[in-house]
């Protein structure tokens, strides 16, 4: 008769469910497995997938109770590592919607919008278009295996329990919510200094000779402008992306280093 022991059967559970917390928590936050087009089933499948090939490479578990109170905070803990590092990962992602953003205010398009089930919002033609194109190129890199590698070398990193959870983890955090507004400017800045350039010199030319009536037809010189600079950049804006996605998927584990 197959028999064990209450602590037996708290490890095994503790083996299976700490680690099956920080994999959901990162799936609900991290691209493109957040995106409202992966269905929960799918997700709930592939966390249980990589729960079952990583569990029994773990180290060893200190004994503890899942259901004591000092389980329930690791429980806790490991869901917002999880969250946390899915949510480095999104940063780089509304870096990229914030440049797409000011593109389209700048074109005078801030009014065309168009549903985002994403972010569940109005969202910019122009944000939505990059927003697209870079999710695109995540995919084509692997980067949606990148980001499961990266979970996987998070249980060497970050052992369950680990104490390297602090106030500077989460400053960390803060801190780099600075490249949403960084890296957004540095993206559309070309574009956005273009159509600068180019309303002031209507505006200029306006008041030089208005009997050309330029600011009539300026706001059509500006979206079709726009839409040049943007077929041009859209060339060049691979490089910056998968520097983007680097900096994302390293982040994921650095936020929890001390600096």
């Amino acid at each position: 008769m197959i028999s064990f022991t209450t602590a037996e059967l708290d490890a095994w559970i503790a083996a299976f469910f700490f680690p099956l917390a920080r994999i959901l928590a990162l799936l609900a936050a991290a691209p493109p497995f957040s995106n409202v087009g992966v269905p929960t089933r799918v997700r709930l499948q592939l966390a249980l997938a990589i729960v079952f090939v990583v569990a029994p490479v773990l180290p060893k578990l200190p004994p503890i109770a899942p259901a004591s109170g000092i389980g329930l905070l690791i429980l806790a803990q490991e869901m917002l590592i999880g969250y946390s590092m899915g949510f480095s990962l999104r940063l780089v992602f509304a870096a990229i919607d914030k440049a797409g953003s000011m593109i389209s205010h700048q074109m005078g398009l801030g009014f065309a919008t168009a549903y985002d089930p994403q972010s569940a919002s109005q969202t910019a033609v122009v944000s939505e278009f990059i927003g697209i194109l870079a999710l695109l190129l995540f995919l084509s890199i692997d980067g949606h295996l990148m980001v499961i590698d990266t979970l996987v070398e998070s249980f060497k990193a970050i052992p369950i329990g680990t104490d390297r959870v602090s106030e500077q983890s989460w400053l960390n955090i803060a801190k780099a919510g600075g490249i949403v507004f960084s890296s957004g400017v540095l993206l559309a800045l070309p574009i956005v200094v273009t159509l600068l350039i180019t309303n002031n010199a209507i505006a200029i030319l306006g008041r030089v000779a208005p009997q050309l009536h330029l600011m009539v037809i300026g706001f059509s010189v500006i979206i079709l402008l726009g839409f040049a600079s943007l077929r041009i950049a859209t060339s060049y804006l691979g490089t910056p992306f998968l520097e983007l996605f680097d900096y994302g998927l390293q982040s994921m584990l650095k936020l929890f280093a001390y600096r």
